[in-house]
């Protein structure tokens, strides 16, 4: 009986999810945090939560970032239920996932998929930065990979939205590990001829800058995004001296050749269907 309870409460916070993932301002108008001028809630969300006056990305869950891209009705998810749990009994970790799940209705940091864009079959995967920082934990690693399969096995495109602080601290060499496990899997899919589009998003560094986020045969970045494995105060104190005006912004790393280009919000699905039209269709319609 209990585990009856235990799927009705899931289902709950998996439609809570689905409903609350995207940032909903509770007054008529919201203060954008970078030019600190006041932006009615209806043209902000009308923006993808972009200021419409500086351009600011607001921060995104992943089940509305997803719902951004892809064609309407053709969400379908993937381990849905595979979840964290405690290794290594780190104190207090059991009980900081239960407060993370109820507060994101989520199992685990990210989210992948199956869906269209265009008409086309894609799978997608977004991490949530609500969940732990969207830190890269032993249960995160293995979604990602399955999806990287899922991929490899069905013919699609894969997508892949990181927002990350590194490593979970919690798990331990065993969120480490996914660092090599993930790169593993995405080496065979490029081999096989897997076409892997890498999108960075505000902030993205540590483990998952180091591993999956790099590997995109295309990398895009929302704008402004922080992009890096250590902080910039890490490095100034590492190598004493003064790092660059932007340094480890995505502006700076487009201009330095690491990323392709830098994609408004707004503007990304468009640029991800053009990307995907000029590597041509695919797909097994079996991995319906």
């Amino acid at each position: 009986m209990s585990s009856v309870f235990a799927q009705r409460r899931q289902k709950l916070l998996s439609l809570k999810a689905l409903r609350g993932s995207s940032p909903a301002p509770a007054q008529t108008e919201e203060t954008c945090p970078a030019c600190s001028r006041a932006v009615p809630r209806r043209e902000l969300v009308a923006n993808r939560y972009v200021c419409p006056l500086c351009g600011h990305h607001y921060p995104v869950g992943a089940y509305y970032r997803l719902s951004l891209i892809l064609d309407k009705g053709t969400f379908r998810e993937l381990d849905a239920g595979l979840a964290s749990n405690d290794p290594l009994d780190f104190p207090g970790y059991e009980a900081k996932l239960d407060q993370a799940r109820r507060r994101t209705g989520m199992n685990e940091g990210v989210v992948t998929a199956t869906g269209r864009m265009g008409g086309q079959r894609v799978a997608v995967g977004a991490i949530d930065s609500r969940f732990f920082m969207g830190s890269m934990s032993a249960a995160l690693g293995e979604k990602v990979t399955r999806l990287v399969e899922f991929a490899d096995k069905y013919r699609l495109p894969l997508i892949l939205f990181s927002a990350s602080g590194g490593a979970r601290m919690q798990e331990g060499i065993l969120s480490l590990m996914q660092m090599a496990k993930t790169s593993a899997v995405l080496e065979r899919f490029s081999q096989r001829g897997g076409l892997y589009i890498s999108v960075f998003t505000h902030p993205t560094t540590g483990g998952v800058t180091a591993s999956f986020a790099s590997l995109g045969d295309i990398i895009l970045s929302e704008p402004g995004a922080l992009i890096g494995f250590a902080g910039p105060r890490v490095i100034e104190q590492t190598i004493g001296e003064k790092l660059p005006e932007g340094f480890q912004t995505a502006e700076y790393l487009v201009e330095h050749g690491f990323l392709d280009a830098i994609v408004p919000r707004p503007q990304l699905r468009t640029t991800l269907l053009q990307i995907l039209k000029l590597h041509g269709k695919g797909g097994d319609e079996h991995g319906k």
